[in-house]
């Protein structure tokens, strides 16, 4: 599931990405998408969900030799 919103962001490859149920949980990455409704739905019948992604892996310049 995550790897669906995640192929529909422009990332850069240097970013980590977190999708998180009602702004906590991370759910489990083998769930489909009918199961993490279901175990996290809110009273109003949606499923929130947010994303967010954090520069993780350096910005891919290098060390610089002078």
């Amino acid at each position: 599931m995550a790897f669906i919103v995640k192929a529909c962001l422009s990332l850069m490859a240097t970013q980590a990405f977190y999708l998180l149920v009602n702004d906590k949980n991370v759910p489990c990455p083998s769930w489909t998408i009918l199961e993490v409704y279901h175990h996290n739905k809110d009273e109003d019948g949606f499923l929130y969900m947010t994303y967010t992604s954090q520069e993780m892996f350096g910005r891919g310049g290098g060390c610089r030799s002078q």
